[in-house]
């Protein structure tokens, strides 16, 4: 068997957590290695599957991305997770159907391309701070922490991209700076480990590349299972799933589910990467 572990072009090797997991599948006679997603010179039918990992450009490139998509599905290959997956969870107002089916969200309104609505028209009186980004995004990209005072001039200042983009708009939560964000991991369905991150002081964002902490906990047993109610929720065959939320009194405030290319902290969890590839056998099997 051979398969792809998916890449992007300025990680060409993958991520080192990542190259990790070549020599894990090998014990398996499974042949891995790192592709970049966009290299024109790869011959896609020599892979049995491809693994989304370390796509981290995908957001920058949404019209290539999305022909490349096409262009696989149209091969046949089979994908981890499936392209039908990866196609919805690009575009974050799929947790709008989340919170139709009762997952609990941060308050949240999403923004439609072309809106010539007033953002202070829009948001709530008790909203005291606003996150702005981006549906379709990654890593803070046009991400942004603002007060109610700044409406006005965020609204020039993103005029152009609220003609182009899908945008959400997202009651900060004083909570994220002191509690910080909790991300639940789960291979094939199963929960594995959760990590939480806390942003640096001044600052909101918990990616580590802005300073953010990450640590390893061991959550109760409910939040867990609210976390999986998230992952349930997805009807397709997951290899894998990250739920990222608030928790407040014990109760998980979705901010994301990750489903594309998201960081799985390896290095944090004994064991992670083995129970990822057993993970992959499972699916394969099921």
């Amino acid at each position: 068997m051979k398969i792809g572990i998916l890449t992007c072009a300025r990680l060409p090797e993958l991520l080192e957590s990542d190259q990790k997991l070549i020599p894990l599948f090998a014990q398996y006679s499974i042949q891995a290695q790192a592709v970049v997603w966009d290299d024109e010179s790869i011959d896609w039918t020599q892979f049995d599957f491809l693994i989304f990992r370390n796509t981290w450009d995908y957001y920058q490139k949404e019209i290539t991305f999305n022909l490349w998509l096409d262009k696989i599905k149209s091969l046949g290959i089979k994908t981890f997770n499936p392209i039908s997956v990866i196609q919805k969870n690009k575009h974050k107002f799929y947790l709008k159907e989340l919170e139709k089916e009762g997952i609990s969200i941060l308050p949240t309104i999403f923004l439609e391309k072309n809106s010539s609505q007033n953002l202070r028209n829009l948001i709530p009186e008790n909203w005291e701070k606003i996150v702005i980004k981006p549906a379709f995004s990654a890593g803070s990209y046009l991400t942004k922490l603002i007060d109610r005072s700044e409406l006005e001039s965020i609204q020039e200042e993103f005029n152009e991209h609220f003609e182009t983009k899908d945008f959400l708009l997202q009651e900060f939560r004083p909570e994220i700076k002191d509690l910080g964000e909790t991300s639940f991991i789960f291979f094939d369905g199963k929960f594995s480990h959760a990590v939480n991150k806390k942003p640096i002081e001044n600052d909101f964002r918990v990616q580590i590349q802005y300073g953010g902490k990450y640590t390893l906990i061991e959550p109760n047993q409910d939040l867990v299972l609210q976390a999986e109610l998230v992952v349930s929720k997805i009807p397709e065959k997951l290899l894998y799933a990250r739920v990222d939320g608030i928790v407040i009194e014990n109760k998980l405030h979705l901010m994301e589910i990750e489903l594309i290319e998201p960081d799985l902290y390896f290095d944090l969890s004994d064991g992670a990467r083995e129970r990822f590839v057993e993970g992959f056998l499972k699916v394969l099997r099921n």
